[in-house]
């Protein structure tokens, strides 16, 4: 899963989130832990404005608090990068995989749910495999 650093600040009676990989991220919580669940949503806001308007989206950096991407959204940036790192387009991947330019569409939009089969056929295509695992989290 993607986890981007998230700065906190006490700001008066709310704590302002922002990210060192995201100028344009800045979002509010009453608390450390709601402020980094906004960030999520902001985060996520980011993401297809970026992807949207063909812009970069980086890696995450290091920080102290990290807001992590739910894994759809992680496997659509990874989708985006890859295709990115290989210097492909949209339609260059339709055309690798035979499909349509709305369903390109449909699998990079961060608010579209996409079948995880649709997600392992772009990286297949981009010369990539999912490689799933379990972390430990601490809980029970």
């Amino acid at each position: 899963m993607l986890s981007y650093p998230i700065s906190l600040k006490k700001d008066g009676d709310t704590v302002l989130a922002t990210s060192p990989d995201f100028p344009e991220l800045t979002t509010f919580g009453d608390d450390r832990d709601d402020a980094l669940l906004h960030a999520v949503d902001a985060l996520e806001e980011a993401i297809a404005a970026r992807i949207a308007a063909r812009e970069p989206v980086p890696f995450p950096s290091r920080g102290k608090h990290k807001a992590p991407l739910p894994t759809q959204t992680t496997l659509k940036v990874l989708v985006y990068q890859s295709m990115a790192q290989a210097g492909l387009r949209k339609a260059d991947l339709a055309r690798l995989l035979s499909w349509h330019a709305p369903q390109i569409d449909r699998l990079l939009d961060i608010r579209h749910a996409t079948k995880l089969e649709q997600i392992d056929a772009a990286l297949a295509a981009l010369g990539k495999r999912l490689d799933i695992g379990l972390e430990k989290t601490g809980k029970h």
